[in-house]
């Protein structure tokens, strides 16, 4: 076999990810749910009717490479726009011309990658043209649009959802870059299968990580006497956090740690807590996901003893947000030291709970007439609102009225504990279930 260089020409020195960037989407790998055979996305654009969409998925699943290859599918130019360097000016500019190309018949497919980093007024700057059809605007985003793309832009765009790929198609992908002239293909490499296996579940769906990690064990890999460059494990460890090879996102160990972390903060154990924390981090796992569970974890386990746990938890989720790791991880365990050491409740998810599995097994109770609105004549002639008292105009501020329905009167789901803040919300919960039950002759209005 011809032994070539890894530095021949500038297309061989290029990164091996840019190198196998497929061409159709018969060399297209993953996304199936869009682009497989009878799928909506392969359809429209095998029919020509594309418009503009939002391209919604983690890194490395092939949001920029689907795009060029709509382009190239659709005869149309390929103009990428990065919110780094492009302000209104820019965009006006590549407008103009996208107009003078539709008048001539050429169309225009405006990639707008990472979407979500332009500002309101960058976003704004693009509507007229994609109303006008001027542009096919296919923005890329790894946020959620919903949040992050102005409603008005978003409601011109359809939304699909690209998955991170599984670890079969990253592992086929692999092979395809050993065998591939544009890859490996003309290079001897002696790597086990195993291998390309712990690469692809090191990827953690990202294309791009599992190529680059490939590219680096071989480029670091040793030449042997028959002139095959062999990779061993040693190498892969040097390329990889082998321990990130333990944790899956998506399987056992996953739960296990994240059930780890809870119950230590459950437990008001900070020192484990903080551990569990720093483990899932250390294995990869997306720092918002973290968030969300403190998030949660403030509310169901803390709860009314001390309800600036929740304010701590969120403010938590939106640093993680705004800076992402490793800048987080402080935040993070801020949060999780605080949950830890919170006084702890679980009285609001006892009271979501009994509530849900009241309303699940027993009839829909009507709303008391008393506690209706009655905006028309005929609805206060029906006694809607009638015996209706308003709180504020009481000595007390509270009334005797029935807010539950007739069949659950006694129910009581709130049953606030002794720890922290909520033993005063309990005492005066006492207080106020004491003064209602005084001389309370009727159950109603």
């Amino acid at each position: 076999m011809e032994q070539l260089s890894l530095f021949d020409d500038r297309e061989r020195t290029a990164p091996l990810a840019s190198r196998l960037r497929p061409d159709t989407l018969e060399e297209y790998a993953g996304q199936s749910h869009l682009v497989g055979k009878g799928r909506i996305l392969r359809r429209l654009i095998e029919e020509d009717q594309i418009s503009s969409m939002i391209f919604w998925g983690p890194p490395g699943v092939g949001k920029t490479t689907l795009a060029r290859i709509i382009a190239k599918q659709t005869r149309a130019e390929f103009v990428e726009f990065s919110a780094v360097n492009s302000g209104i000016k820019e965009i006006k500019e590549v407008m103009a011309r996208a107009e003078q190309n539709r008048k001539m018949g050429i169309r225009t497919l405006l990639f707008a990658d990472e979407i979500h980093r332009f500002n309101k007024a960058q976003q704004d700057a693009f509507l007229p043209f994609v109303e006008a059809g001027s542009i096919t605007l296919v923005g890329a985003t790894t946020e959620n649009p919903s949040f992050e793309i102005n409603s008005a832009l978003l409601s011109r765009c359809k939304v699909f959802i690209l998955k991170a790929l599984g670890e079969e198609e990253l592992t086929g992908l692999l092979e395809h870059a050993l065998k591939s002239p544009k890859g490996f293909g003309n290079m001897m490499i002696d790597i086990k299968q195993i291998h390309l296996s712990a690469i692809a579940k090191f990827a953690n769906g990202d294309a791009r990580t599992a190529l680059n990690t490939l590219e680096m064990a071989v480029l670091n890999g040793k030449m042997n006497e028959k002139a095959v460059l062999c990779v061993d494990e040693e190498i892969l460890a040097q390329c990889m956090n082998r321990r990130s090879l333990l944790y899956d996102k998506n399987g056992e160990e996953h739960y296990n740690l994240i059930s780890a972390l809870h119950k230590s903060m459950r437990n008001s154990d900070p020192d484990a807590a903080v551990y569990w924390l720093c483990r899932m981090l250390d294995g990869g796992e997306e720092p918002l996901y973290i968030a969300r569970r403190l998030v949660r974890f403030a509310s169901e386990d803390v709860g009314m003893a001390d309800s600036n746990a929740l304010q701590v938890a969120v403010a938590a989720y939106q640093a993680c947000h705004f800076l992402g790791m490793p800048e987080c991880d402080v935040h993070l365990t801020h949060a999780v030291v605080y949950l830890s050491m919170a006084p702890k409740s679980n009285a609001l998810y006892m009271a979501c709970e009994a509530c849900k599995a009241d309303i699940k097994q027993l009839p829909a109770e009507p709303v008391p007439l008393w506690l209706c609105n009655a905006p028309t004549d005929l609805m206060k002639q029906m006694n809607y609102g009638k015996g209706y008292i308003y709180a504020h105009d009481t000595e007390e501020k509270i009334t005797r009225m029935r807010c539950l329905p007739g069949a659950l009167a006694e129910r009581r789901y709130y049953l606030p504990g002794g720890e922290g803040h909520e033993k005063q919300v309990k005492e005066r919960l006492e207080r106020i279930l004491a003064w209602r039950g005084e001389n309370d002759t009727d159950s109603g209005c």
